[in-house]
């Protein structure tokens, strides 16, 4: 991956510095080229056979070429110059030519000799300067022979390759006990195999390429300094924290016990396996399996969940796999979602109700949501307003299931016990906490989860205080149907409040402990932001959950099986509606000018293609009567989707695509898919069978381990308190 430095980020990187381009004409192509990425209205002018100095005085930035066009005395005298301590030698040095003793000596066996020694002579010069500064050779950039001019035909590409062998087998073994200093810069000659035949001489590269060579150089030097995010070529492998390190001990010796385990449980297995009866010549199953315990579920879980975070830790922190670039295209977008679309529709089944948003039908929805969202990321189509506007309503979306299921839930069960707290607390979060543990991530990273976290707590708190109004309450009395409108006119009144008050947002969330789980960079505005995104979206989901469980109660609606929702006129009516509103929200999606105007309504506007979808998907009896199996088996691990998404299956925190087969974009898009989908499976069902032993249903025991939680995350802030020190 390559970050495209700006100007401003240029500068900062190399503020007072110097940097040394020496060689011939294609080595000054590459000087004017980096320059111009700190300062582009620079023009090509000056003496060409010559030296050409640059300098920018503001950021006290010194770029010089040096005319050397032959490794020759000449350059040998330039080099050695620097290597005396009197002098200031260059931060950066970049060296290379051939072409011209190619083409001055027409192409003979006695140049190429001649170069050998010349450089066999400068490599130890070299070397000396590689201990203090960074050096480069340049490789030769092949030809386009057919288009080079006579007196440069003895040019050949396999005189170049023969030049480039002598310069790596030379630099390469210029020190005898340890690996060459001298740095190949070998990635021009690589788009030069592309381009060249875009020349206009034949010899020199087009200047697309240039720039790209140039990008490459300043990415080379400047990603160790300033560690873009998106820059994950060049950059030394973070050092693991100390939470890290007793990660992996935790993960390691869990593997380990559970081996042990494993060994002794099947010794007692082969000990107590059936005897055969000699005389009937049939097996006596005297021993009746015992039930798995609940340590060896633990210690399992813990084994498989520390193999899966190793994979995770190689992907995305260890530098072992290549990443890259996302480049968007509508054919990449758009595409697999119809491909998607057609084995959603293929695979379908009869629901077991035909509830309004039955359960099988919530998760085909979260499914084929999901499975969008991660076709937008890979495919980096967030570069494209309509496309960016239609997956914020699907995120909405998921918002507004959020609370419509959770308050559905409350209300109908009326379960405000601790119990079920933990429960949905420890489902949503597991994964990312051993995320941002193993993965050195802030938890404000994967920052749907701390949405959805908040608002469901919002909801809890909203319903559970008193008085508590449930179902069952309020059907005695209509009076308490109007006490919980109170309730959620009050909720909404604190939402607007927190939305346009900064200042007090801010605050709350940064008070502390709060403000470690809601800072990114320092400040918890990136949090403000989300949430503000879609500040009311979790409020609609509640309101209609109320009006379609009241309306629900007085029989209002049918939902048998095949039967509309409402009478035949106000099903066509209401259908009719919903259609026009759908293609409505999208037609303003698609028009919108900018992010930020479009972001400002969003807030409001998006309910309308939510509900839209609802009534479309719903009040046809035959369409709320089956569902899409292949979606819905997504859904129900969608959650563990959206997070390890961002580091196997995207890379570089998610600014990047993860190459684990490189040179082949499609097998490799399919390998790494079907890995990350089974760790998203994998880790689901781990997450559930350690909600069942770690969250028990007695109290006393549950209070139990929430103290030990709790001690968890004490020693866990502490630990976070002494490295932040150390790195500061």
């Amino acid at each position: 991956m390559m970050h495209k430095y700006k100007i401003s980020e240029a500068k900062n990187c190399l503020v007072d510095k110097h940097i040394a381009f020496v060689g011939d004409s294609r080595i000054r192509q590459l000087f004017y080229s980096f320059v111009k990425i700190i300062n582009p209205q620079l023009k090509e002018e000056g003496n060409k056979h010559g030296n050409i100095p640059f300098e920018d005085k503001i950021a006290s930035v010194k770029v010089d070429f040096l005319w050397h066009p032959e490794v020759n005395g000449s350059m040998k005298q330039c080099i050695k110059v620097w290597t005396e301590d009197s002098v200031a030698k260059p931060h950066v040095i970049v060296a290379g030519a051939a072409t011209w003793s190619i083409k001055i000596h027409n192409g003979s066996n006695e140049a190429l000799s001649q170069y050998k020694m010349n450089i066999t002579s400068i490599a130890p010069l070299l070397e000396k300067l590689a201990k203090t500064s960074d050096v480069y050779w340049v490789l030769q950039d092949p030809v386009y022979e057919d288009l080079l001019s006579e007196n440069r035909k003895m040019i050949t590409n396999e005189k170049i390759d023969a030049y480039n062998e002598a310069a790596v087998s030379i630099l390469n073994s210029s020190t005898r006990n340890s690996k060459s200093n001298v740095k190949m810069f070998s990635v021009s000659k690589l788009i030069a195999q592309e381009t060249i035949m875009e020349s206009l001489d034949g010899l020199h590269l087009p200047e697309s390429s240039r720039e790209t060579s140039a990008m490459i150089l300043m990415n080379v030097y400047c990603n160790k300094i300033l560690k873009p995010v998106d820059g994950s070529c060049c950059q030394p492998r973070p050092p693991l924290t100390l939470i890290q390190k007793l990660a992996a001990c935790f993960f390691t010796l869990s593997i380990i016990g559970y081996l042990i385990f494993y060994v002794i449980h099947r010794n007692a297995h082969r000990k107590n396996k059936p005897c055969t009866d000699l005389e009937s010549g049939e097996e006596k199953k005297n021993i009746i399996n015992t039930p798995v315990s609940p340590l060896e579920i633990l210690l399992q879980s813990f084994c498989k969940l520390g193999l899966i975070m190793a994979y995770f830790y190689m992907c995305d922190r260890a530098n072992l796999f290549m990443k890259e670039n996302k480049f968007y295209t509508h054919s990449t977008f758009f595409i697999p979602i119809i491909y998607i679309l057609v084995l959603g529709v293929f695979y379908n089944e009869n629901t077991k109700e035909t509830k309004v948003l039955n359960r099988e039908q919530t998760d085909e929805w979260k499914g084929w949501m999901q499975l969008v969202i991660l076709i937008y990321h890979i495919s980096g189509a967030s570069t494209f307003l309509p496309v960016y506007m239609h997956i914020r309503v699907l995120v909405a979306a998921y918002l507004f299931q959020t609370g419509y299921g959770h308050f559905s839930y409350f209300w109908i069960k009326g379960d405000f016990g601790i119990h079920r707290v933990c429960q949905v607390l420890f489902r949503l979060n597991f994964l990312v906490v051993v995320l941002c543990i193993v993965m050195d991530r802030p938890y404000q990273f994967y920052y749907f989860v701390p949405l959805v976290t908040v608002w469901f707590m919002v909801i809890y708190v909203t319903l559970a205080l008193w008085p508590q109004i449930i179902q069952k309450k309020a059907n005695g009395n209509c009076f308490w149907h109007f006490g919980l409108l109170l309730k959620l006119a009050f909720l909404l009144l604190c939402i607007c409040f927190l939305a346009y008050s900064q200042g007090a947002f801010e605050k709350i969330f940064s008070l502390w402990p709060l403000s470690k789980c809601f800072e990114l960079k320092g400040n918890v505005y990136e949090w403000w932001f989300r949430w503000r995104l879609d500040r009311y979206v979790v409020f609609h989901g509640m309101l209609f959950a109320f009006i379609y469980l009241a309306l629900q109660k007085r029989q209002v609606l049918s939902e048998g099986k095949g039967e509309p929702l409402f009478s035949n006129k106000i099903s066509n009516f209401l259908l009719f509606i919903s259609v026009v509103s759908f293609l409505t929200y999208s037609i303003w999606a698609s028009s919108c000018k900018n992010k930020a105007e479009c972001n400002e309504l969003h807030p409001s506007v998006s309910v309308v293609q939510i509900l839209a979808f609802i009534l479309i998907r719903n009040i046809p009896g035959y369409a709320r009567s089956v569902y899409s199996s292949f979606f819905a088996w997504f859904g129900k691990i969608s959650l563990e989707l959206f997070i390890c998404q961002y580091h196997i299956w995207l890379a570089a925190d998610t600014r990047g695509i993860l190459v684990l087969i490189p040179g082949n974009p499609m097998l490799n898009i399919i390998v790494s898919t079907f890995i990350f989908v089974c760790v998203a499976h994998e880790i689901s069902q781990i997450t559930n069978d350690l909600a069942q032993i770690i969250i028990p249903k007695d109290n006393s025991s549950l209070l139990k381990r929430l103290a030990c939680i709790a001690a968890f995350f004490c020693g866990l802030l502490i630990l976070s308190s002494i490295q932040d020190k150390s790195r500061h």
